[in-house]
């Protein structure tokens, strides 16, 4: 029997996947789907995103091909190949990929067949079946990947040893996705290498295009970008390793040795890389020792996030803030084996072992919480969860409120938020996620 999801925290697969598209530099998205498909999830998008907003030739202005009935009853190549060519006439672009939805998956049209008509006429059109029912959007952020990894990334049997890939941050599912694969570059920079991240800051399809020049691939998830990171391996002979999303002192250090041992990078550069970044974070964090004392900033905490940010948020308040985490809610779909995989990124911690389960609805946090942590019976002698921290997303406001206690969104969706630039990953972003949850902590005084 199928699980009711009571507010989901993702799009669909084509959601998903538009969201990628939209986020790469010139690419055009073009939806073969049912008329008011786009403007489902334009709204999730933008206003559940910390207000991401829409870019050129997106949200309201996405083109479709708004089949109705009489597609769904004959097929609706034909209208999709109308709409290919008037986008293609119309709206200027370097890339136009085509996403399917659920309807036309049924009825089984071809689209990528569609498509290959104009690319084999020297357009740069592709297409890719990403139907809604396929999954959510991680599955329509690795559909995208696949399909540009194979048709449109340019072979290259030469590899540069200085340059390398980094993806596994799903754009709009991290709702700080641009500020993290900057933050992340420069630390691999530091290195002494180019990355390409296709959708950070100054990206070109180029980079894109190009990318299989180099020597590594590196995934930023447990789950999300290693099916994309082994075709790469399959089609341009590029390895990938699996580097966790680090946030704090912890583990951003285990994410530069994971990506260093893989690159070779000599002991003394990585230690100074580490040492230097490390100086930085403790001269500004020493500031708040006093205070972090005499205010008694430690705090219970709850958790309720995807897989990349619920293991690495767990870390940081665990190791690096002092904090005790007593529950994590992971609210992706996983299977078994990337359940296993996830579950490992919280061994070791410092200290405390949080309950850890996964569950996609918001209605069970609390079920889970009172199970981790029981209410009292009128015992005489009582441990109290307070104070206490809930991070999550929006939906968990009303969660922390029955708790009383203070929360901070960092998962999607975010709606009570404005985010531009921010970033939580790293060294720096470890900085910016302090000031803004000890910032609520003395917001009132």
């Amino acid at each position: 029997m199928s699980k009711f999801i009571d507010r989901p925290r993702y799009l669909c697969t084509m959601g998903g996947a538009v969201a990628t598209l939209n986020a790469l530099p010139r690419t055009i998205s073009i939806l073969h789907a049912a008329a008011g498909c786009g403007g489902n999830f334009t709204n999730a998008l933008s206003g559940a995103a910390g207000y991401l907003g829409s870019s050129y030739c997106a949200g309201q202005a996405l083109p479709s091909s708004n089949i109705y009935e009489k597609d769904i009853v004959f097929g609706g190549e034909e209208r999709l190949e109308e709409q290919i060519a008037s986008t293609l006439e119309i709206v200027d672009g370097d890339l136009y990929f085509v996403v399917t939805g659920c309807m036309v998956d049924i009825i089984g049209d071809d689209a990528v067949s569609v498509a290959n008509k104009f690319k084999q006429a020297g357009k740069p059109v592709l297409a890719a079946e990403t139907g809604g029912f396929k999954g959510n959007s991680y599955q329509g952020y690795d559909i995208v990947l696949s399909k540009l990894f194979r048709d449109y990334v340019t072979p290259n049997p030469v590899k540069d040893k200085k340059t390398v890939n980094l993806f596994g941050i799903v754009p709009v599912q991290d709702v700080f996705w641009k500020g993290n694969l900057n933050v992340l570059k420069a630390l691999i920079q530091k290195l002494g290498f180019q990355v390409n991240t296709f959708f950070g800051e100054g990206e070109t399809l180029e980079n894109l295009k190009n990318s299989a020049v180099a020597a590594l691939n590196i995934v930023v998830s447990d789950v999300s970008g290693v099916e994309p990171a082994q075709v790469f391996e399959e089609v341009h002979g590029v390895p990938y390793v699996i580097a966790p999303l680090p946030i704090g002192p912890t583990g951003t250090e285990e994410f530069l040795r994971t990506v260093g041992a893989a690159l070779g990078v000599a002991d003394r550069v990585l230690t100074q890389t580490i040492a230097e970044e490390k100086t930085r974070y403790y001269d500004y964090l020493v500031r708040l020792s006093d205070v972090y004392n005499d205010l008694d900033f430690q705090r219970y905490s709850v958790v309720v996030a995807d897989a990349n940010y619920a293991s690495a948020l767990t870390r940081f308040l665990a190791d690096d803030l002092g904090w005790l985490p007593e529950l994590v809610v992971i609210t992706d779909v996983l299977e078994e084996n990337e359940k296993q995989a996830v579950r490992k990124r919280f061994e070791g911690l410092s200290g405390v072992k949080p309950q850890v389960v996964f569950d996609t609805d918001t209605a069970s946090v609390g079920r889970h919480f009172r199970k981790a942590w029981p209410r009292n019976q009128n015992s005489r002698y009582f441990d109290s969860f307070s104070p206490a921290f809930v991070f999550g997303s929006s939906l968990e406001k009303d969660f922390a409120d029955t708790l009383g206690a203070a929360h901070l969104s960092v998962a999607y969706p975010i709606s009570n938020r404005v985010v531009l630039d921010r970033a939580y990953a790293g060294y720096s972003g470890a900085l910016r996620l302090t000031e803004d949850v000890l910032g609520l902590l003395v917001s009132n005084r």
